[in-house]
């Protein structure tokens, strides 16, 4: 008798184990979801902060990056936001100015999105990458999370932070 008692109670733990892999997996795939939409918002707000730098006081190649982030495809899109990077770290963004704050912002606000994104993919492929989550094929409704490889979008150091 007893032996049925502990095979039941085995199945139940085995049970409620499995059930909190997939609910798990599941969940992180949804955030992963949530964080890649939200850094795409993040990338749109400071290609368009940067598109509308006044073309007087700004090189023009600021602008042409910008909107080429802005048009670029899936594919191209790492490519174009690196180049809208380099582009803005070349140039001198005043803190005066407030169309150059509000690329400033945008652009740490871009790397607080890129930083949680890359986190939560990290995370995603970690509880994908075990052998119980592989064997029973838990993350199969769901494309493999990519990482989004942007150079560090951060301009300017903050002038309120003291410097190490």
């Amino acid at each position: 008798m007893w032996w049925v008692i502990g095979g039941v109670v085995a199945l139940v733990l085995i049970s409620v184990y499995l059930t909190w892999t997939a609910a798990r997996v599941e969940r992180l795939q949804l955030r992963v979801v949530a964080a890649t939409r939200a850094l795409e918002a993040h990338l749109l707000r400071r290609a368009a902060a940067a598109a509308v730098l006044d073309d007087e006081r700004y090189p023009f190649e600021v602008y042409a990056a910008a909107r080429i982030a802005l048009d670029a495809s899936d594919e191209d899109r790492e490519v174009a936001e690196n180049d809208l990077t380099r582009q803005l770290r070349a140039t001198t963004l005043p803190d005066e100015d407030p169309q150059a704050q509000a690329v400033i912002v945008a652009s740490r606000r871009l790397a607080v999105a890129r930083q949680v994104h890359t986190d939560l993919v990290r995370d995603a492929l970690a509880v994908r990458r075990r052998p119980i989550v592989r064997l029973l094929r838990m993350g199969r409704r769901h494309p493999l999370p990519t990482y989004f490889d942007i150079d560090d979008p951060t301009i300017n150091a903050p002038t309120d932070l003291p410097v190490p």
